[in-house]
């Protein structure tokens, strides 16, 4: 083996060029930087190579380089001013796409040198992605572990990509199709301040939002050993998810690292150029608008070129079909800080998806105050946004607050009043619940959080969660509280289902998963996080009612509209025909919505019972009243349902679907 000649120092990363493997990094600062390459199992190389400099480009060639040979970089710069470079660390490659790394869980013995080895082609088995409609989505927020990580999944490969593979069916027979995936990418896990409580164990990063690696899946997700297993059962789970004509949404994170604040601890961009990489402030502290000790720069040009490099290596490369991004109002804020009206990534971004027809959902906030659902960005209609102010409204409006009719019928018909007119229902990600915050069923039984298990004294998480325990805290053998909360559940999952926009489910609120309480759970690996198999077998009186919910809506076109409704789409009624209550003390609302059958609607959230008047004119057929039990609805048999008279009494905290 030989230097070679470089011929180009693009692109970044490691490349193969007939024998010759390339490798370049950018570093602005660094003074020299050199490649080392290690064999498999060494924590110390066994070459070292100089590195050739090009403005902030550096860069060697190698000539017949052993196959699966390992590299990193060493930097050498200045320490001062906010640098940080460190002569003696190795610094991984930013751009590495498979990774010498431990495929045990929460293993904390681990270094991050990469493979120079070129991906081998991977069979699509002509599988193309389902190109679905955004008006047709049902998402599923989904966690690979989680999901099949339980022992009562009865997979294979538990908590894999190949687990995943596996409960694709169920996911048909629920009716998603689009799955919305927490970070995939490596990450590190076991970097987490947190001690469990009871035992003085760390805890794990579990969700995965610390990313390290954002072009390498995770090796912990793979079943197997080998070197491209990440990659290889990863593009599996796509292809088959895709053959079911299910979408895959990747939840990114380009808004902070798993790096940290902790100066002294190292893997990339810290070591290669702090300053450059992340938001530094004059006395050379990291800006933190992510709350995770570290904010990236994501508009200067070489991290935008990253941001940029990763997703197209995701859309071409793994087939993905489109991206949430977290904490995206990040994306929006300069080189200071400061928010910008145009920025040059978002505009990249959208530019770059557009093209390749991959759907685009912003998580439209920051940690820092910077609140922008309703106008992220205004002048792109193509994102979406997780709808913060749809799950408030509807959380409210169920649970009996005060002055939230308007806003609940808002949130139902699209939240027109949020998006600019520019933007449709489409622009609404409709979620009651995710990832971050209450399960659904905790939502109905929980006052207050209870995250002692989290190994913050409790003083993690939300403390404004808009729930209701329905009058006990926590599981109760108080059967008209249980009943209670049972008509609560239908009563959200039916507004959710019925309204305008794009509804996401949380994994697990189909059969009333409970978290316990706990509505940071971040770093539980166990039971509160995991999708209990056997309690889902329990409860399949609820998953059949929340699948036939996603197949009504299906059927629907008038449930699917891509413009904002107009007076000839909907009217809205209150206990009379045609006069709806918009008051202070108004808990209750009706809608019908015209087309093929018409639609009426009515909920109640106030502690009495409603005598509503049916519109005239329409004979109405009973399809579901949440005062009944989970299996009694005609949601999938119109034909079988009963006849409603003029009027029909609604009991508190119920709703009614009927068809015309």
């Amino acid at each position: 083996m030989r230097l070679s000649n470089y011929e180009s120092p693009m692109p970044l990363g490691f490349s193969l060029r007939g024998t010759k493997s390339h490798f370049t990094l950018f570093s602005e600062h660094a003074s020299q930087v050199f490649l080392a390459v290690f064999h498999v199992g060494d924590l110390v190389p066994w070459a070292e190579y100089p590195m050739q400099q090009q403005g902030p480009l550096w860069h060697v060639a190698l000539d017949n380089l052993p196959p699966h040979t390992l590299y990193a970089f060493r930097c050498e710069g200045p320490s001062t001013g906010g640098h940080l470079f460190n002569s003696a660390l190795y610094m991984a490659d930013p751009y590495a796409k498979v990774l010498e790394i431990s495929q045990k869980w929460a293993d904390r013995e681990r270094s991050y040198f990469s493979y120079a080895s070129p991906i081998p082609p991977f069979d699509w088995q002509g599988v193309k992605r389902p190109l679905l409609k955004k008006e047709d989505l049902i998402i599923y927020e989904m966690h690979v572990r989680g999901f099949t990580q339980h022992p009562s999944s009865d997979v294979q490969h538990h908590g894999t990509f190949l687990g995943m593979v596996e409960k694709i069916p169920y996911l048909k027979e629920l009716g998603i199709n689009a799955v919305e995936l927490l970070p995939i990418f490596e990450f590190d896990e076991i970097h987490c301040k947190d001690i469990q409580p009871h035992t003085g164990e760390p805890l794990p990063n579990y969700w995965g939002y610390n990313t390290l690696f954002f072009m390498a899946p995770m090796r912990r997700y793979a079943a197997h050993p080998s070197i491209f297993s990440p990659l290889e059962e990863c593009k599996t789970v796509i292809r088959e998810l895709h053959r079911a004509g299910i979408e895959v949404i990747l939840d990114v994170v380009f808004n902070h690292t798993g790096e940290g604040n902790e100066k002294n601890y190292f893997v990339h961009f810290r070591g290669i150029d702090n300053t450059v990489y992340y938001m530094i402030d004059s006395q050379g502290e990291y800006r933190n608008y992510t709350g995770c000790g570290n904010t990236l720069n994501s508009n200067h040009p070489i991290v935008q070129q990253f941001i940029l490099d990763t997703l197209l290596y995701w859309i071409e490369e793994f087939q993905i079909d489109g991206f949430r991004f977290d904490l995206a109002s990040i994306l929006n804020r300069g080189l200071d800080g400061e928010p910008l009206t145009s920025a040059p990534i978002v505009e990249k971004i959208t530019d770059l998806c557009l093209k390749k027809n991959v759907k685009l959902i912003a998580e439209a906030w920051d940690a820092a105050g910077l609140y922008q659902v309703g106008f992220f960005p205004s002048q792109f209609p193509s994102w979406s946004d997780w709808n913060g102010r749809y799950r408030d409204a509807v959380r409210k409006f169920i649970k009996g607050t005060s002055s939230q009719v308007g806003a609940f019928a808002d949130a139902l018909s699209g939240s027109s009043s949020v998006y600019h007119a520019s933007k449709t229902p489409l622009s609404s990600i409709n979620f009651i619940t995710a990832h971050d915050g209450y399960s659904l069923r905790d939502l109905v039984t929980y006052q207050m959080k209870h995250n002692f298990e989290n190994g913050e004294m409790n003083r993690d998480g939300a403390n404004e969660n808009d729930s209701w325990n329905c009058g006990a805290e926590g599981p109760t053998i108080n059967g008209e509280i249980a009943t209670l909360r049972e008509k609560q559940l239908r009563n959200f999952f039916l507004a959710l289902f019925l309204s305008q926009g794009i509804p996401m489910l949380l994994m697990g609120d189909e059969y009333g998963h409970s978290r316990k309480g706990n509505n940071n759970p971040f770093v539980q690996d166990n039971e509160i996080n995991w999708f209990l198999w056997n309690l889902k077998e329990k409860n399949q009186k609820i998953v059949s009612f929340v699948s036939s919910l996603i197949a009504f809506r299906k059927k629907l076109p008038s449930l699917r509209k891509t413009h904002f409704l107009t007076p000839t789409d909907i009217e809205w009624h209150g206990t009379t025909p045609h006069h709806p209550d918009w008051g202070e003390e108004s808990r209750h609302i009706a809608f019908t919505l015209q087309g093929e059958p018409h639609l009426y609607v009515a909920f109640n959230a106030h502690n009495h019972s409603l005598q509503m008047d049916l519109p005239k004119n329409n004979q109405w057929r009973l399809l579901l009243h949440t005062q009944e039990e989970w299996e009694i609805h005609h949601l999938q048999s119109w034909e079988k349902a009963p006849f409603l008279g003029e009027t029909i009494e609604l009991p508190p905290y119920t709703s009614i679907l009927a068809i015309s």
